[in-house]
């Protein structure tokens, strides 16, 4: 397994919904964990980069309702 992080900027944070979904998208094989930055308005997610694409993390997060907008490039 190789494990990756992605940096999403975020047009708003997430609701009580929001977070529920997030919640059953852990379960998803490959998801390792998904943080919130409230003040820098990102999420991030470690996932499993032999077992999913950036593009696929993008897409169960705007399923999940997040406002997912363009990665952040990291350093």
């Amino acid at each position: 397994m190789t494990y990756l992080d992605v940096v999403f900027n975020c047009g708003a944070l997430p609701g009580e919904n929001e977070l529920r979904a997030i919640d059953s998208m852990r379960e998803v094989y490959g998801i390792r964990r998904v943080q919130f930055n409230g003040k820098e308005r990102t999420v991030r997610v470690e996932f499993d980069a032999s077992r999913l694409k950036q593009d696929a993390v993008a897409r169960m997060l705007r399923q999940a309702g997040i406002d997912v907008r363009e990665p952040v490039v990291l350093a």
